[in-house]
């Protein structure tokens, strides 16, 4: 039997396979210009450290001189606690930088000692 146009028009199409999702790009770390792994480049350690010591030294300046400014009327002492801000962004830049080119502090744990204790008796 020869099917008439009206019946073809009305059959359902099959339905068209969905296109597959686009897989996620992933994006590798670009590797250093020379090759060497972070942990063992010296001239990005050094950058960062440079770069960290500057800034904690100019904002605890900063910090100094505008709390000696509002708590001091001397210049002398205003002078001293801009030197005491510097002495601590010196401090704490150093801390970061030991941190940076060593690793962080090893963790102690507080264990008893196995060492039996000595008596004061002897051993007779």
């Amino acid at each position: 039997m020869a099917e008439s146009p009206e019946n073809a028009a009305a059959a359902p199409a099959p339905p068209a396979a969905p296109a597959p999702a686009p897989a996620p790009a992933t994006k590798p770390s670009p590797p250093t210009r020379s090759g060497i792994p972070p942990r063992y480049d010296l001239d990005a350690k050094w950058d960062a450290c440079l770069d960290l010591s500057i800034r904690r030294v100019a904002y605890s300046s900063l910090a100094g001189a505008f709390g000696g400014l509002i708590l001091f009327r001397s210049p002398t002492t205003r002078w001293a606690s801009v030197a005491l801000g510097a002495g601590v962004g010196i401090g704490a830049a150093f801390t970061e930088c030991s941190y940076i080119f060593n690793g962080s502090p090893p963790k102690w744990s507080a264990k008893a000692s196995t060492v039996p204790a000595h008596s004061e008796g002897g051993d007779n």
